[in-house]
């Protein structure tokens, strides 16, 4: 099966506890004003990749000790079916290398990130999150700025749905961020340039393209402007 893909990363440290590998989905519905990534918008941007290859990179992202997945977007339940083949696959991968009968708390996690809220969610999306550990739900509203972990805005929220799921992140449900919470990587495979992962505070983005300006650095096109 295919699925459309604005980018992939390992390691990733933003979004999710550990090293991760971040996987984000391309074309999103929603279109969340103040968005950092509003080149994730668009159904006929990023590539066309099969699953089975996104799959290939979390088995060498286990066998570097990544602690988990990380799947964002855009807005992943727009391409459900490609997204449940995803989860399950990556579920029967990270169980091989970690068996159940392993600590929960130190197992690799499945996490994603939805713009929809629970009661949106349809027995479409509710099929394709069948396999994550758990679920950060709800629209980015940049009139909430919060400084709860791996969230964007206070209406956001964190649901544990698994054992796994439980024993890594009851502790963060409520933990408020210490360090930073904005990667930036330049040159990555998905291109040239630089790439910002992570949810910012508010005027962190303004903050950060003030400090390149003056170090002499200016960003052409970034994907949080219309």
């Amino acid at each position: 099966m295919d699925a459309r893909i604005s980018g992939t990363h390992f390691p990733l440290e933003t979004l999710g506890p550990g090293r991760r590998l971040g996987i984000w989905f391309q074309g999103c519905p929603l279109a969340c004003a103040g968005c950092m990534s509003r080149h994730t918008w668009d159904v006929e941007g990023g590539t066309s990749e099969e699953v089975s290859d996104l799959l290939k990179l979390w088995e060498k992202a286990l066998e570097r000790g990544a602690g988990g997945l990380t799947v964002s977007g855009g807005e992943p339940l727009e391409q459900a079916e490609a997204l449940a083949e995803l989860l399950a696959g990556a579920s029967r991968l990270r169980d091989r290398a970690h068996p159940e009968g392993g600590a929960p708390g130190g197992r690799p996690d499945l996490l994603v990130y939805t713009g929809y809220e629970p009661e949106e969610l349809t027995l479409r999306h509710r099929r394709a999150l069948r396999h994550a550990d758990a679920v950060i739900t709800g629209r980015f509203r940049v009139e909430l700025p919060t400084r709860l972990v791996w969230r964007g805005s206070a209406n956001q929220r964190l649901w544990p749905l698994t054992s796994t799921g439980k024993a890594r992140y009851a502790p963060h449900l409520t933990r408020q961020s210490a360090g930073p919470r904005l990667q930036a990587v330049v040159g990555t495979g998905s291109g040239p340039g630089i790439r910002i992962y992570g949810v910012p505070l508010r005027g962190e983005l303004q903050e950060m393209e003030r400090r390149l300006k003056k170090a002499g650095v200016t960003l052409r096109g970034p994907s949080w402007r219309p």
